[in-house]
Order: structure tokens, then sequence, then C-alpha cells
């Protein structure tokens, strides 16, 4: 049986399944061109959840990042729409 992450019953990852790349907020806020303090205020207010941890510090998918960049910015944008 396969799991959800691509992993096999036996906790072996499947043949030909990518493995996520983890990222520290100091390594995935240049990504979306924001300061390491933005992705820790966006795991602060929900708009991201880390994937995993390292020692203290928060790891999150790249993907997870820049879908709370995009889902941020179109609240903002929304919220500042002219009559």
């Amino acid at each position: 049986m396969i799991g959800w992450d691509g992993a096999s019953a036996a906790g072996r990852p499947r043949a030909g399944a990518a493995t996520p790349v983890l990222l520290t907020a100091g390594e995935a806020a240049p990504e979306v061109q924001v300061v390491p303090a933005t992705i820790r205020k966006w795991v602060q207010l929900g708009h991201l959840a880390p994937a995993g941890r390292r020692g203290r510090e928060n790891l999150f998918r790249l993907e997870d990042v820049f879908r709370a960049e995009r889902a941020v910015h179109r609240r903002t944008r929304d919220s500042v729409r002219v009559p």
C-alpha cells in the first residue's frame, strides 16, 4: 500500500517518488522576496504550516511557501479595491 507521501506501507520511499525539499525560513524567504520574519509571521497567522522541524527550526515545503505568498497577496489586493 502506498501512503499519501509516496512511501510504501513499510515506510520506504516508492521508486521514482520525489521527496520534498524542506527549507528553513531563512532559505525559503528569498524565494518569495520576503524576510524570514515574514515567513514566521505567516505561520503565526495560520497562512503557512511547517512541514517538519530540524532542532528548533521549522522547515517548509517551497510549494507551501509559494501558496501562502499568493494567498496573502490575494487578500491584500482584494482589500484595497477602489469602488
